[in-house]
C-alpha cells in the first residue's frame, strides 16, 4: 500500500489483493447497522463511496470462486 498527496487529493494505492480484502470488509460493514459508530453522516458517506469506487475495478466479486479468491487474498495480505 502506498499513499501520496497530489494537489487537493490524497491518493492511496492498494494491491489487488488488498483491494479485495478491503472491499469485502466495506461491503459487510456498510450492510450492518453501525449508525452509533459515526459522529457525522459524512463519515458513512466516505465509506459508501470508497466501496463503490473499489467495486468499479474489482470484477472478482462476481466470480463463481470468489470465496477462494478472497481467502487467498486474505492469506497473502496477512502478516
Amino acid at each position: 500500500m502506498k499513499s501520496r498527496q497530489n494537489e487537493n487529493k490524497i491518493v492511496v494505492e492498494l494491491t489487488k489483493e488488498e483491494a479485495i480484502v478491503l472491499l469485502d470488509w466495506l461491503s459487510r460493514f456498510n450492510e450492518s447497522e453501525n449508525r452509533d459508530l459515526f459522529q457525522d453522516q459524512a463519515e458513512e458517506r466516505v465509506l459508501w463511496d470508497m466501496e463503490a469506487s473499489i467495486e468499479k475495478v474489482i470484477g472478482e466479486t462476481f466470480d463463481n470462486n470468489y470465496a477462494e479468491i478472497l481467502s487467498k487474498a486474505r492469506e497473502n495480505v496477512r502478516d
